[in-house]
């Protein structure tokens, strides 16, 4: 999967010289947490809905609303944005998208196509690829369990299943602390919890969890 197959579009992008109360606005209108600052189609900066809260007054301030909506009008995006921009391309895998904005603590990126931002790509698109990958809206058995980390054990799992007519909806593999061991996560339906148990019992080596969800 790629992140031009999952990106948040069209982009909804801000000027420089747009006031933060402006900024904030569109944030509010458009629900959205950040947005690429473009100047003549060019990338320019990103801006946050934190960038733009924290340039506003404090609650606390002794100015009027009056003076308060005057500062806020001769504040503009450029002086808060950020200019160092991370970025991914559309035609990068999304699980190194996920790598980038963990690494770096970051909600979301800017999508690139050569240099033009075609879209973003932010942690609401990576939760809804979790929910997709774990099947967390299909009903089934969810199973997590402890299987030995060698050729071939995925495999007598998967085929043990499909042998009895159980249909797998998602399948996760984590590694353990000790390299030996892997942790399996996985949702199967078509079968009923006590015969996804007894037909598993012989090729894993615990069971962590097995629930009907």
């Amino acid at each position: 999967m790629l992140v031009g197959e999952r990106m948040s579009r069209p982009v909804i992008s801000i000027t420089r010289d747009m006031p933060i109360h402006d900024a904030l606005a569109l944030f509010k209108k458009e629900k959205i947490r950040r947005a690429p600052v473009l100047k003549d189609g060019k990338l320019i900066g990103i801006i946050s809905d934190k960038d733009l809260l924290n340039a506003s007054p404090s609650q606390a301030t002794s100015l009027s609303v009056w003076e308060m909506n005057y500062m806020l009008s001769k504040i503009t995006v450029k002086e808060v944005m950020t200019r160092e921009v991370l970025t991914v391309q559309a035609d990068t895998p999304i699980e190194e998208a996920a790598r980038i904005m963990a690494d770096n603590k970051i909600g979301g990126v800017p999508v690139m196509k050569a240099d033009k931002v075609v879209g973003m790509i932010t942690e609401t698109d990576l939760f809804k690829i979790f929910l997709e990958l774990m099947g967390a809206r299909t009903k089934g058995i969810r199973v997590t369990a402890i299987a030995e980390d060698h050729p071939g054990q995925l495999a007598m799992i998967t085929k043990a299943i499909a042998d009895v007519g159980g249909n797998f909806i998602s399948f996760g593999q984590f590694a353990t602390e000790d390299g030996k061991t892997v942790i399996v996560t996985f949702k199967v339906a078509e079968m009923k919890l006590e015969d996804v148990k007894k037909t598993l019992s012989k090729v894993v080596l615990k069971f962590i969890d097995i629930r009907e969800c």
